[in-house]
């Protein structure tokens, strides 16, 4: 198949891109180094990719993803970085996968009591305000865990709001802020894991044992600011669906594509297009222009109705959670086509 005979919206993932991210990556943090964060394609094929390149652990975002990987023959060492108070899906997994969970609470660790779940790791607040117990609590978590019959393999944090500063400087001095306040929590928890970190602090974070990267795979435009020797392996694929006529009024000639709110990830902002100015998304649409600074209206525009477009999101993570599957491409050439498999809750 080519990719001019796709329907639109469609995921590409160019093949070149995805293997040099993968093998960077795997260079950086070889083997049990990295626990890729599938959250960021929810693909059991790409985790595969990943796999074959060391990298036999996974952390997981949802159960439905934890069942997924087990399922697919993925499960030596799974990680629900959350917490859930209703375990007994997970526990259900004990004889064909190795699964953990993060606790914080006295509620999180007697669900994962409850639910036949026999691991965790203390989940500790490391400066994004949203789940983990203070560094100071971190030791009763554990000693609860431990008095419910639970293994606690050691402590987990997320210094999630770092992972986009541009200064690498100041990424690097706050990462180590953060990641002293987790060495604290577990010196006494106890264990031999410290899981921490994301693509945009893979390089800075000195204290992990494992670092939690997923983004790196696919990357986005956000990430892409960074200065990450990652490359955007990751686009929409769109067709234009309308266009302007040229005329003299002060607003310059728009195309519309067939890509919108409803196939992008919009929370870190608009989508980028190669040559163009995004004006806004709509449900099903991106409005855009081609016309350069200092070009006149009536001048003739590259892209016209019919014309594909390839989109690039900001955020790439919610971005592949929308679509049922992403094209494998080589060139102009789809090459595999792969489930996105892990969706949904």
């Amino acid at each position: 198949m080519r990719i001019s005979e796709l329907q639109t919206p469609a995921l590409l993932v160019d093949v070149h891109d995805l293997d040099h991210n993968l093998a960077t990556m795997a260079r950086a943090l070889p083997g049990p180094r990295l626990r890729p964060h599938v959250k960021a394609h929810k693909c059991t094929e790409l985790a595969r990719r990943q796999a074959a390149a060391g990298h036999r652990s996974f952390t997981c975002a949802t159960i439905r993803e934890v069942e997924g990987m087990a399922a697919a023959g993925l499960g030596e060492d799974l990680l629900l970085a959350n917490e859930v108070l209703d375990a007994r899906r997970l526990g259900a997994l004990a004889d064909t996968a190795r699964v953990t969970v993060a606790v914080d609470s006295a509620e999180t660790v007697a669900a994962a009591a409850a639910g036949g779940v026999g691991e965790v790791l203390v989940d500790v607040e490391v400066g994004l305000p949203r789940c983990g117990c203070a560094p100071e609590d971190a030791g009763r978590v554990a000693d609860l865990a431990r008095s419910k019959g639970l293994t606690v393999r050691g402590v987990m944090g997320y210094e999630g709001h770092l992972m986009l500063l541009a200064d690498r400087a100041e990424r690097a001095r706050l990462t180590a802020e953060s990641m002293a306040r987790l060495a604290r929590a577990a010196a006494d928890v106890g264990g031999d894991v410290v899981s921490a970190g994301g693509t945009g602090t893979y390089a800075d974070n000195t204290v992990a044992t494992e670092i939690q990267a997923g983004s790196y795979a696919l990357m986005d435009t956000a990430y892409g600011a960074v200065g990450l020797p990652f490359r955007p392996a990751l686009t929409v694929l769109a067709t234009v669906v309308s266009a302007s006529s040229p005329s003299s009024d002060i607003q310059p000639p728009w195309v519309v594509a067939d890509v919108g709110l409803k196939s992008l990830g919009m929370d870190h902002g608009n989508p980028t297009v190669p040559g163009a100015t995004v004006w806004f998304c709509s449900d099903e649409h991106t409005t855009m222009s081609f016309v350069q600074a200092g070009a006149q209206p009536d001048e003739p525009r590259s892209v016209r109705v019919g014309d594909r477009v390839r989109v690039l999101p900001a955020h790439v993570d919610p971005t592949v959670a929308l679509h049922e599957r992403m094209h494998v491409v080589d060139g102009d050439e789809v090459v595999e086509t792969w489930p996105v498999d892990l969706r949904g809750w």
